[in-house]
């Protein structure tokens, strides 16, 4: 695994505030979902212990639909998802590398996701923060 930096992000208002460890090239997923595609989430997948919340729980609101497995947490101020919990690894964190701060981020290499079409698709293993994080 590469040597990882401590990333710092928000959401737009700056009540939500997360760190999460990672390598400083990083590989995110655009995934093609209902959800994903309106909010331009650009995944960053990290197990538990790699994830600290900041500040800002109180400002946070919960979001679910279909199976009720992920959980889409907004700033309940400006509307932004710096982060959630994903369907694909719910005992993780799904970071929206594009609420980080770039300072830290040396490369961003972007991987298409086909999650429109979640149940037929093979690469879900590759998302689970349980795997080798390669991000």
């Amino acid at each position: 695994m590469k040597a990882s930096v401590k990333h710092r992000g928000s959401c737009h208002c700056g009540a939500v505030v997360v760190e999460v460890e990672a390598p400083a090239d990083i590989e995110a997923y655009e995934c093609n979902c209902s959800m994903c595609e309106r909010t331009a989430f650009l995944h960053l997948i990290v197990p538990k212990e790699r994830f600290r919340l900041v500040s800002g729980r109180e400002a946070l609101t919960a979001y679910t639909f279909n199976t009720g497995i992920a959980k889409h947490l907004f700033c309940r101020i400006c509307g932004a998802k710096p982060f959630y919990v994903p369907r694909s690894n719910p005992d993780g964190f799904s970071v929206n590398v594009r609420c980080l701060d770039k300072g830290t981020i040396k490369s961003l290499r972007i991987l298409p996701f086909d999650g429109r079409n979640w149940e037929a698709n093979p690469a879900l293993d590759h998302l689970s923060a349980n795997a080798e994080v390669k991000s």
